[in-house]
């Protein structure tokens, strides 16, 4: 029987504030920062996504200054996107929102890729070395270095440390462990005693051990996910156009209720929209500019076109499979044996079986894949948070607490989880936001710099330059 630690007061308390977070106030300033930067980029994220794509996936600059490659820069980051909030996010949205949420997250997500192009430039621009000779960056960093406000570099390093326990932590191996006893039965315990010995000892590597293996386990877990997803709409084929339009009409008209589900209003269907969004692609969060840093490049702008795509791939391609998969098999609303409506994993593992074989087999294992690379990848962001708090005798005690918290989080109830992932997220959004629009001229400036760049190598070559450089 999975354990379950769970208090109604906490939970209406976490629910409380995670609405009032959430309502109005971080969406206007996450979709406020977005239409900014597409708007003084001149529609960037547009203009450049395919050569962005081009980049992620071919560009190598080994020589340049940085302490991974390009695409383990990548990969980390995507870690820690395409994850849990690709799967079990995208299925609370829609349990709390209905399927109008999707729409949302999709607005969210062609703004925010300006917005992660923005991130990287600065953290790139503003990184700095520690004793060690390793890569320091983020967003702690370009608030301290290019504004002076250390208050507010703080409080980012802070809140940013909470969410790495919290979004990257908790929610992953709870999922995880939702998953697994589903479908074999397995006790909670023994999957968080599992992912506590295995976590802690990836993450004793540090950086370049964390690079190694989700650039091994990205591709893989994306592959075998999204393969599934489609072979599912590829069977469904005549019911995909009508579910883009229950997406779309129930972002403007709210969802009613059906089969158990309890029906969503347009401003739930934006909340969870926008929250499960940013928990997805992590735009504006703050934690993807601190696995750009480390990165190995010529320029800043170059690898900010490669931290762009992460939004695109995250919620654009993974998260629409996974809302697609759940309408076209018409599981919204149905029960598990204890009469409870099915959300987060076990919606999509029930979507999943009820159209290929083992289909729940398949979610289960891109949920681990999935859950434990994002495990890896933000272990990394809250290092950084806490190594620029504490100082670098912290990183080895902050590694041990994470991987402790791990076996944690395969105890709490859902209902504590997401409200938990929302407020840690909206918490170290705020100061991330203050530093995007008071920094907005130097980003606007660097990208200058970088299209006259591309443009000079399109005039010397016919095509981008793709070749390392020393600068």
């Amino acid at each position: 029987m999975r354990i379950s630690l769970k208090s109604e007061s906490l939970v209406t308390t976490l629910n409380t504030f995670d609405h009032y977070l959430w309502s109005y106030f971080l969406i206007i300033l996450l979709v406020g920062v977005g239409v900014l930067f597409t708007i003084r980029l001149r529609g960037l994220q547009f203009r450049y996504l395919g050569y962005a794509l081009k980049l992620a996936f071919t560009r190598q600059d080994d020589r340049a200054e940085g302490d991974i490659s390009q695409f383990q820069a990548l990969m980390t980051a995507l870690a820690a996107t395409i994850g849990i909030g690709s799967i079990a996010g995208v299925s609370t949205a829609i349990v709390g929102g209905g399927f109008g949420a999707i729409f949302w997250m999709w607005v969210i997500a062609l703004f925010g890729m300006a917005t992660k192009y923005a991130e990287a430039i600065l953290a790139i621009k503003f990184r700095t070395k520690d004793h060690r000779g390793k890569m320091c960056g983020g967003p702690m960093h370009y608030i301290k270095r290019g504004l002076n406000w250390k208050w507010l570099a703080g409080s980012f390093a802070f809140f940013g440390m909470l969410s790495s326990f919290a979004g990257g932590n908790i929610t992953q191996t709870h999922s995880i462990a939702d998953a697994l006893y589903d479908l074999t039965n397995i006790s909670p315990i023994w999957t968080g005693l599992i992912l506590m010995v295995i976590t802690g000892a990836v993450l004793l590597g540090g950086i370049k051990s964390i690079g190694r293996v989700c650039a091994l386990l990205v591709p893989l877990m994306a592959g075998f996910y999204v393969l599934g997803g489609i072979a599912i709409l590829v069977i469904h084929g005549g019911e995909v156009l009508s579910s883009l339009a229950l997406i779309v009409k129930s972002a403007f008209n709210g969802q009613a209720a059906a089969r158990g589900f309890l029906g969503a209003s347009i401003i739930a269907s934006l909340q969870f929209g926008v929250a499960r969004g940013v928990s997805s692609n992590e735009a504006g969060l703050g934690s993807g500019p601190i696995a750009a840093a480390s990165a190995k490049t010529d320029v800043p702008g170059r690898h900010a076109l490669i931290s762009m795509t992460t939004v695109f791939l995250s919620t654009m391609v993974v998260c629409t499979i996974t809302a697609l998969v759940i309408s076209v098999t018409g599981v919204l609303g149905n029960l598990d044996s204890h009469g409870t409506i099915l959300n987060g994993a076990p919606l999509v593992m029930e979507a999943f079986r009820s159209t290929i074989p083992y289909g729940d087999v398949v979610v289960a294992l891109g949920l681990i894949l999935f859950g434990y690379s994002s495990i890896v990848g933000w272990s990394y962001y809250g290092e950084k948070c806490a190594e620029y708090l504490f100082g670098e005798r912290s990183i080895v005690p902050f590694r041990i607490l994470f991987s402790l918290v791990a076996f944690l989080g395969t105890l709490l109830s859902i209902d504590i989880v997401w409200p938990l992932v929302d407020i840690m997220n909206g918490l170290m959004t705020l100061p991330n936001l203050i530093a995007l629009f008071a920094l907005s001229g130097v980003v606007v400036k660097e990208s200058q710099s970088f299209v006259t760049l591309l443009k000079y190598e399109n005039t010397r070559d016919k095509t981008p330059h793709l070749a390392p450089t020393d600068s």
